[in-house]
């Protein structure tokens, strides 16, 4: 069982940057793919960005890219998504979620996510 904390939300000023940082427990956090998601208030979850296992590639949804960059310390058992340029439409919940170890790859929809944190709040104002 991997156990994922995300923490790092807040509020901030449109313009501005954040850091959320996402610790997991468990060995297996090297051998899993990780992304960050996100849930708007009446809005279904989205994907944000994805990272591999070993850190070599990482993907971002179109809305991001440019703004964010997500990842990982797998001596710390942790991954990251530093956010910059921060606009109001990025308000939200962020979730960080595990997929199985040992199955590799960059995946976007959150049905191939097993493990999931209790998500962080942002907030953005204009």
């Amino acid at each position: 069982q991997v156990q994922l904390v995300e923490s790092g939300g807040g509020l901030v000023q449109a313009g501005g940057s954040l850091r959320l940082s996402c610790a997991a427990s468990g060995r297996t956090f090297s051998m899993s793919t990780m992304a960050w998601f996100r849930q708007a208030p009446g809005k279904e979850r989205e994907f944000v960005a994805t990272i591999l296992d070993n850190g070599g590639r990482s993907a971002y949804a179109d809305s991001v890219k440019g703004r964010f960059t997500i990842s990982r310390d797998n001596a710390k058992n942790t991954v990251y998504l530093q956010m910059n340029s921060l606009k109001p439409e990025d308000t939200a919940v962020y979730y960080c979620a595990a997929r199985q170890p040992f199955y590799s790859g960059l995946y976007y929809d959150e049905r191939d996510y097993a493990y999931w944190g209790q998500g962080t709040q942002v907030t953005v104002s204009s």
